[in-house]
């Protein structure tokens, strides 16, 4: 009877742990945004998101988040104005929040719905692919979230009377590592 007992336990035991959640934090990460104007062509970069990613029940949930003032575009006068445009001292991170199946996590490319908040506005982008590569313990995505000044209702800049083009796709890199 003790045996029995005893597989019971490890049965029980072996359960919960396999319920525990899945933990990923965000190791690095490149965001990206490009604009666009008839005159001359603008990146912005961060490389300072941080993130985390819980799997449980066959959902995973995942926050990134930047600060507004860690893009930079190699142009200190341009990035005041860019802070300027996006209200960055009033709405200083832009987060950007998905959810998708576990059973996803084998896939190549992976469609998630993602909703970014940026300069007090929400944005939500339906069926946005993403590639998938693993590495290791690592786990790489990149995808191309299509924003547009719109979205978040900023009004475009101008430069010599002409505005910038109203879209403004971010580019995202990251490099995700299962929590041990």
């Amino acid at each position: 009877m003790p045996g029995f007992v005893l597989i019971l336990l490890l049965f029980g035991t072996a359960r919960l742990v396999a319920q525990a959640p899945e933990q990923w934090v965000l190791e690095a990460s490149t965001l990206t945004y490009h604009v666009s104007h008839p005159l001359h062509q603008t990146e912005g970069v961060s490389h300072a998101a941080r993130g985390k990613g819980v799997c449980q029940a066959g959902e995973c949930s995942f926050l990134v988040a930047a600060p507004v003032q860690s893009f930079s575009s190699g142009d200190s006068n341009r990035d005041l104005h860019m802070l300027q445009v996006a209200r960055g001292a009033q709405f200083p991170m832009v987060t950007v929040r998905t959810r998708l199946p576990a059973t996803a996590s084998s896939l190549d490319t992976i469609f998630a719905d993602v909703d970014v908040e940026f300069a007090g506005q929400s944005a939500h982008y339906a069926h946005v692919p993403f590639q998938r590569v693993p590495e290791g313990n690592d786990t790489h995505i990149s995808g191309l979230i299509p924003a547009t000044l719109s979205d978040f209702k900023i009004d475009p800049p101008a430069l010599f009377g002409i505005p910038v083009k109203n879209d403004v796709p971010v580019r995202v890199e990251l490099t995700w590592r299962k929590a041990s």
